[in-house]
């Protein structure tokens, strides 16, 4: 359904349809992608799924099965999460190895690493945020999270020390496991996030907390799904950054930061509608 009022881009995912995939299990199967949708003629582009900090390209599995079953190839790398420069740069190096178009995605952090990882890649042809970051020039993640309150994150931080090349130490943030289901997927089933906060990728803080270059988005489209429950990154900074960005903005109500999780399929459509768009 169109957002009606001032934002004719958003679309709005009505609390009725998430409702009825609690009822059915957010953490269990894909939502049904239709036909008029999950197929179409000619060859696909390759689908590059990029995670962020606390989670792992596990997180994709069920958008993975849907776009693969509508024929797209995929590819879900480990986000090494140590610092951003070489985050983008692992990232840009999968995107070196791809034969034809791509469509990059990412997640939380994951959206901050695939803004600076398209540059410079011609065959990139859209970039997909979901309850991502997508900052300018100069911004962090940890300074773009505190830009509009909300945020529960900051008091469910929990670091432990590492070792560094040099012989000093970083840091490494994770989500206190007590609070994860509540920060991180409070429309997941407690089973799965116990689970989820056992196994967590920790992201070092030094690496949130660098600066941006100049963002692909500036010179490719964007699509957006914004979960309005997000309690790591509010929805009102989402709307800042999709807005800014200009992109084709769908928000989920009530759903929680691991949207791609709970609401897969609404991953999936916008990734269809920015292939769509860019054939």
């Amino acid at each position: 359904m169109i957002f009606s009022g001032q934002r004719p881009r958003r679309r709005t995912v009505s609390a009725c349809l998430l409702a009825a995939a609690l009822v059915a299990g957010v953490g269990g199967a894909v939502a049904p992608v239709s036909a008029t949708t999950a197929h179409t003629s000619g060859p696909k582009p390759t689908v590059v799924l990029v995670h962020g900090v606390f989670a792992d390209a596990s997180g994709w599995y069920q958008a993975i099965a849907a776009l693969q079953k509508a024929g797209y190839p995929v590819i879900a790398p480990a986000n090494p999460l140590r610092d951003l420069g070489g985050d983008s740069a692992y990232v840009s190096s999968i995107l070196d190895s791809i034969d034809g178009p791509v469509i990059l995605v990412g997640h939380s952090y994951g959206g901050e690493v695939i803004t600076n990882a398209a540059r410079g890649h011609t065959n990139v042809k859209a970039l997909v945020y979901v309850a991502a970051f997508a900052p300018d020039q100069g911004e962090s993640a940890l300074q773009l999270a505190g830009r509009f309150p909300g945020s529960k994150l900051p008091d469910a931080l929990i670091t432990r020390d590492y070792p560094l090349p040099d012989g000093s130490s970083g840091k490494d943030g994770y989500v206190d496991p007590a609070m994860f289901r509540e920060v991180f997927a409070a429309d997941l089933p407690s089973s799965q996030t116990r689970l989820m906060a056992a196994a967590q990728r920790p992201g070092s803080v030094g690496g949130l907390a660098g600066p941006s270059g100049a963002p692909a988005w500036k010179d490719l489209p964007s699509w957006y799904v914004i979960p309005t429950a997000d309690n790591v990154i509010p929805a009102a900074v989402q709307r800042f950054m999709a807005e800014r960005a200009h992109s084709h903005i769908v928000e989920v109500k009530g759903a929680s930061h691991a949207v791609m999780m709970s609401r897969p399929d609404i991953v999936v459509r916008q990734i269809q509608a920015a292939h769509q768009a860019t054939r």
